[in-house]
């Protein structure tokens, strides 16, 4: 959308919040998503799961899209979760909360 005063507003309709890690290669994800979004924001907290608080510290790191393919968004997911070799990875899509969990007979 183009404005009269000379310029342009985009908007980005659509987020994808990654709950990563930080753990060995989870810099690499943000840079290879950084590079791939118009839109993008890394907040870190501590993680608190499973009735416990995690030893780890955590991103969520959100990406601003338009049209997002659920599919895709589900298979990368999973290629994340492979990667930081985590059994599962959490998003959150259209204030859903989606777990990616590996098969019992994987361990990643």
């Amino acid at each position: 959308m183009k404005d009269a005063k000379g310029f342009t507003v985009k908007v980005l309709t659509d987020s994808v919040k990654f709950y990563l890690p930080r753990v060995e290669g989870y810099l690499e994800v943000v840079r290879e998503m950084a590079s791939e979004h118009q839109g993008m924001s890394l907040i870190e907290f501590d993680g608190y799961f499973e009735g416990k608080p995690e030893p780890v510290k955590y991103v969520r790191l959100e990406i601003h899209i338009n049209s997002v393919d659920e599919l895709e968004i589900v298979k990368r997911a999973n290629q994340i979760r492979t990667l930081l070799r985590q059994r599962t990875l959490a998003f959150e899509y259209n204030n859903k909360l989606v777990l990616i969990e590996a098969d019992s007979s994987n361990d990643y």
